[in-house]
């Protein structure tokens, strides 16, 4: 239990480390004021692929739930998500996100009828003060466009992993398939607004068609898949925390890629960070080891021995049909039911 539930942890954390480089992409490649544009490329081209491979379709009460799903998860979200981006700094932006454990935690205890335990408001706390000590700085500025986003984008991603835990896959559909269902509900709910409010760039640079191409199918159809697998086997609010990487990875990439400078308080939030992910993993996997049973208390022989040695075998032979053959012993419960009749 221990070795899967680290197994699954260190996948599932792969999504949120890509993630972190949303920022830098976004930056540094994709064109300027273009978040809806963004966001619409990095959902639908991988969503379609996967949806096509799979080639089955949602049926029934499905559809709705992967309207909802696809907005939730993957529409209104990277809207949001690219919105704060572009008016925040990458580390504030995270640092607003960060509340969505809180999210998280609150939504499951309304749908899912989990009880709020200490050590959960615990790594929800020790993870945004590490991600505040981790991402702020006396140049961080305040927006109040990309604040509301980004509280927003947080709310949307926690309803969404709430509500995946809660409805789970349909029966006989793969991952890759729901995972392009979302993806292309998602894009396909962007890409209409995008191209009224936006438009399109007047030129697309080779910088701009990879960092689109890194953002679709690294940073969606890979991120999102490896995502709704471990919302599947772990625990909601524990994949929630391991959204915390998400910033830790930013502050990395900064460092080696801008020239970012690492300060003591930023090593401290990383370390924060860390201990909040390793605390909700560990309190996890104590809450999911299965209870030991009391076995049953072991036989007592003539002789009063308790070992199996001298116990003999657990039922008593039957008597034997041939002639000559010494009946089997009867047990001192046998004898005092005998007498008693």
């Amino acid at each position: 239990m221990k070795q899967r539930l680290g197994f699954d942890s260190a996948l599932t954390v792969l999504a949120p480390v890509v993630w972190g480089s949303t920022y830098l992409v976004t930056t540094e490649f994709l064109p300027p004021d273009r978040p809806l544009l963004a966001a619409a490329v990095r959902a639908l081209p991988g969503g379609l692929i996967l949806t096509l491979a799979g080639r089955k379709l949602p049926q029934g009460h499905w559809w709705w739930r992967i309207l909802a799903l696809g907005a939730l998860n993957i529409g209104v979200f990277f809207y949001l998500l690219f919105v704060a981006a572009y008016h925040l700094p990458g580390g504030v932006a995270a640092l607003v996100g960060s509340i969505q454990p809180v999210f998280v935690l609150l939504l499951s205890a309304l749908l899912l009828r989990t009880a709020i335990r200490g050590w959960q408001v615990g790594a929800c706390a020790l993870g945004t003060a590490g991600v505040g000590m981790l991402v702020l700085g006396p140049e961080a500025g305040l927006d109040a466009i990309g604040v509301a986003a980004g509280l927003g984008g947080a709310l949307c991603m926690a309803s969404g992993i709430v509500l995946t835990k809660r409805w789970g896959r349909p029966p006989g559909v793969g991952l890759l398939t729901f995972t392009g269902w979302q993806l292309a509900v998602g894009g396909l709910l962007i890409a209409p607004v995008a191209l009224v409010g936006e438009g399109l760039p007047a030129r697309l640079t080779w910088p701009n068609l990879a960092g689109f191409a890194y953002l679709s199918l690294i940073g969606a159809l890979l991120a999102y898949a490896v995502w709704f697998r471990g919302i599947e086997r772990l625990p909601a609010l524990t994949v929630s925390l391991l959204g915390f990487a998400s910033p830790l990875a930013a502050t990395i990439l900064g460092y080696l890629f801008l020239q970012q400078g690492l300060t003591l308080a930023q090593g401290a939030g990383a370390i924060a960070v860390v201990a909040a992910v390793l605390l909700a993993q560990r309190s996890t996997a104590r809450e999911s080891r299965p209870a030991r049973e009391p076995g049953p208390p072991p036989p007592v022989t003539e002789h009063g021995s308790d070992s199996p040695a001298a116990a003999g075998p657990a039922h008593p032979a039957p008597p034997s049909s041939r002639a000559g053959t010494r009946p089997a012993a009867r047990s001192p419960r046998q004898t005092t039911d005998r007498e008693q009749s």
